[in-house]
């Protein structure tokens, strides 16, 4: 496990014989962390085609449509054989974030999904595993003989953008190939809010309720994305008690978080989110990223930063602690937390798709982190108090930040490779808080 952050540390002992206050347990016997997640496989497909082709397809321009599986599969030979594919990313917010924790962390996470039995060097499916890290367990793939998703986006000449979405076959992943005997080893189940959206007789449904409720009895963090604004609007109430029945920790922009709370001002949407879970990231474009969770009275740190103004006075000003569940709480203490885009934001920003995901797999590597360092050093001071993360919220904020940044000045939705080893334009006290 890598930890985040560039870290200083002072000796008052010599550093060859270790702390003498604090015992280690023995690291060889100590498994790393395993982030869990289940997912709709799917490659996001970009090609630059003329209007006729669209119309011979039957897509409309500028909008975006479903079509079949003998489309889809007619439309991508067709974009093979004339060299008008431009890029093949893998795709799936799940999945982006699993590989992204997997490149941050430089440890293991899993995914549950279905993937292709026969994949042919060059195609979509072949796209999909060279684009996911190695550091990924694709081993539980649950295989199908047929195509997995593919979202094709076409660029017109004139700029403009449509859309043509194939599922496949990438919602009929069972729950009987389902591995619970990894999710006993994880220390988090990461799930998208379409999975629990699909068609009833979809069985990724059923499969991703199953591992629900699993982690639930093992008392594991279940982490949800809500995905799509759409998906909440006119459902807010059932998605409302199931973050309250389940959900640890919530990641959601703020067009979700309006449609999931009604306050379209995402810091009180955040605050309105923690009635129902412990941890809340909300994603505002331009605004940047707000943070809510809770703290203890007796383990609040107070921010030495400037106290911001908002819909919540001085919103920040416990912006220093580290999150906890609310369970674990004797004296509950609502905490938030904000930063603008790293640097004002990329000069070019090449991809928006993903941006969101690299921000919440930077939160739950400070999660897993956490666990891991209860496990090596139990008797440490960090492990006084039950937290749900290494940093405080502030921290957490800067490292979401960060990471989100690096995703929007590439084409790629995943991150091609770790942040730099260096910050120099990053304060001294970066990760002291």
């Amino acid at each position: 496990m890598k930890f985040p952050g560039q870290r200083k540390s002072k000796h008052y002992f010599p550093v060859n014989t270790g702390n003498p206050f604090v015992k280690p347990a023995n690291i060889a016997n100590v498994a790393q962390p395993v982030l869990c997640g289940i997912d709709q496989t799917l490659v996001d497909i970009e090609a630059h085609v003329e209007d006729a082709f669209l119309t011979r397809f039957g897509l409309r321009k500028g909008e975006s449509l479903m079509i079949s599986d003998d489309i889809a599969e007619q439309i991508y030979t067709e974009l093979k054989q004339r060299d008008l594919i431009v890029s093949e990313f893998a795709g799936g917010t799940v999945a982006n974030t699993l590989h992204n924790y997997a490149i941050l962390s430089e440890s293991q996470s899993l995914l549950f999904g279905t993937m292709c039995d026969q994949i042919k060097i060059g195609s979509y499916a072949y796209q999909y595993l060279c684009n996911t890290s190695s550091k990924v367990n694709l081993n539980y793939l649950q295989p199908v003989k047929g195509p997995i998703g593919r979202c094709f986006t076409f660029i017109s000449a004139d700029g403009d953008r449509s859309f043509g979405i194939n599922a496949g076959l990438m919602n009929k992943l069972t729950k009987e190939h389902l591995p619970v005997d990894q999710l006993q080893k994880s220390s988090g189940l990461l799930i998208s809010a379409y999975l629990l959206r699909c068609a009833d007789d979809d069985p990724i449904k059923e499969a991703a309720m199953h591992m629900v409720d699993q982690a639930k009895l093992l008392n594991i963090p279940i982490i949800l994305t809500l995905g799509t604004r759409f998906i909440i609007e006119g459902n807010e109430k059932w998605w409302q008690d199931f973050i309250h029945e389940y959900v640890t920790v919530i990641a959601m922009n703020e067009d979700e978080g309006e449609a999931l709370t009604g306050f379209t001002d995402p810091l009180l949407a955040a605050d309105a989110a923690l009635e129902w879970c412990d941890l809340v990231l909300c994603t505002a474009g331009a605004e940047g990223l707000y943070m809510a969770g809770y703290t203890d009275e007796a383990n609040k740190r107070e921010t030495s930063g400037q106290l911001l103004p908002g819909a919540i006075a001085e919103f920040n000003r416990y912006e220093y602690s580290r999150p906890m569940r609310l369970a674990d709480t004797t004296e509950p203490l609502k905490m938030y937390s904000h930063i603008a885009p790293y640097l004002g934001g990329p000069v070019e920003i090449k991809n928006t798709n993903g941006a969101g995901d690299g921000a919440l797999s930077a939160i739950l590597h400070d999660m897993l982190a956490n666990s891991y360092h209860r496990d090596i050093v139990p008797n440490s001071d960090k492990h006084s108090a039950s937290c749900l993360a290494y940093s405080s919220l502030s921290q957490l904020c800067k490292y979401a930040n960060r990471v989100s940044y690096e995703v929007l000045a590439q084409h790629s939705p995943r991150l091609l490779k770790g942040l730099p080893e260096r910050e120099d334009s990053l304060d001294e006290g970066y990760w002291s808080s």
